[in-house]
């Protein structure tokens, strides 16, 4: 008997042993149909760890509930909780159209997809015509989060080519920025090991001084 069936006879087991109309049944009978339908187990995850109903449940931690009951592991889990979340904040209409019985299975994005498209729109060097570019990508045609990794590195690159001045302006920014805590950092090192002289200290708040003006 493999793994996976062995998992699928123990939370059958669960199964038959819980109230069908109850909400940890519910978890249960999305985690067996978690493959085809990770939606539903995302959003009643989020219940679980909204509510702390595993603590109802006997359960101290989430990830414990989540490992010893449903046999998925914390990062999974997270990922889950994290997906459904933006996915419910960022189209929530989504969400009711993938209940649908008619929605095609092929083009359902997985919970990797939408984690990777959750990061993407983090990015302050995607603009927003490209984030709705691979956004379509992932909810329509169900690219996998491989595929939306690729895109976005292609995005940004682009960007960068047409915008290159904008693009050095910003990497300059960063190491400016960058320096300027490195140097802050290192005077107060100085500044306690009194092992160097006051000339030293003088340059620095000049050197630290300039970048602070370069940045404003």
């Amino acid at each position: 008997m493999d793994k996976k069936t062995k998992s699928i006879q123990t939370l059958e087991d669960k199964l038959a042993s819980m109230e069908p109309e109850s909400v940890r049944h519910r978890v249960l009978e999305s985690a067996k149909n978690f493959k085809s339908s990770w939606i539903a187990l995302g959003q009643a995850l989020y219940s679980v760890w909204k509510d702390k109903l595993y603590k109802d449940w006997g359960f101290n931690k989430f990830e414990t509930y989540s490992a010893k009951e449903i046999g998925i592991r914390k990062q999974t889990a997270l990922k889950l909780l994290r997906s459904y979340f933006f996915l419910e904040k960022e189209d929530s209409q989504y969400l009711t159209k993938e209940h649908n019985q008619d929605a095609n299975a092929a083009n359902l994005p997985t919970y990797e997809s939408i984690d990777a498209l959750r990061l993407a729109s983090k990015k302050k060097e995607l603009d927003r015509v490209g984030y709705y570019q691979i956004k379509k990508n992932v909810l329509e045609r169900g690219k996998d989060a491989h595929s939306v990794k690729k895109d976005l590195t292609a995005l940004m690159k682009q960007r960068e080519e047409l915008l290159p001045e904008e693009a050095w302006k910003q990497k300059r920014m960063t190491l400016l920025r960058r320096s300027l805590s490195t140097l802050k950092s290192l005077r107060e090192q100085i500044k306690m090991a009194k092992m160097f002289g006051p000339q030293v200290l003088k340059d620095l708040d000049k050197l630290i001084s300039k970048l602070e003006t370069e940045i404003s």
